[in-house]
């Protein structure tokens, strides 16, 4: 059977995109084949064809999240000049702190995931998280080491500062995290 051109390439980006979702709201232990190629609306035979199995579609789902933060933050150091670290900051702290669960930050979602991963997720993860700090310090003011020291705070800050934010029950516990981490987020460059 003849596939049009681009067909396969859009088919594993489907695929990649729900598996994303499945491993950011159930983790990599609550994600099975089944269900991933049932969310991606495929057969598990269909995911095979694109991932030889489970742990790859995970090591590729991890990359493309990560390099989609690294892409939202370039797209914001360039369309907001230097308030793009308050609008990230704000944002992170709001709107990734608050969507589904399947819809939040990679890195925050899945680097607890990671952290349990065979070497070359956590390579792969290394390598993009090096890129994403690079990126954050790019927008910064300073010497180079300062700016990685300062990009690798921020991220730690918000990641950690989102994680607990969602792991409580009260919203107003969550609000107070939130409100807590920005503050600190902010008081970074002012040392």
């Amino acid at each position: 059977m003849a596939h049009r051109a681009g067909q396969k390439e859009e088919s594993k980006a489907k695929i990649l995109k729900s598996a994303g979702r499945g491993f950011r709201s159930r983790g990599f232990g609550g994600s099975g084949v089944d269900g991933l190629a049932k969310d991606a609306a495929v057969t598990s035979g269909a995911f095979y064809a694109h991932f030889k199995s489970k742990a790859d579609a995970f090591r590729e789902a991890v990359v493309a999240g990560l390099e989609e933060l690294k892409l939202g933050i370039s797209q914001a150091r360039e369309q907001l000049g230097s308030g793009w670290r308050t609008a990230f900051i704000d944002f992170y702290l709001g709107e990734r702190r608050t969507c589904d669960l399947a819809d939040s930050c990679a890195l925050q979602s899945l680097s607890p995931e990671v952290a349990r991963a065979e070497e070359k997720t956590r390579q792969a993860y290394e390598t993009e998280l090096l890129a994403i700090i690079e990126t954050v310090a790019a927008g910064l003011d300073g010497q180079a080491d300062t700016k990685r020291e300062e990009a690798t705070a921020l991220l730690a800050l918000l990641v950690g500062g989102v994680t607990l934010a969602r792991a409580v029950n009260d919203p107003a516990i969550s609000k107070d995290i939130a409100a807590a981490v920005r503050k600190a987020a902010l008081d970074l460059n002012s040392h």
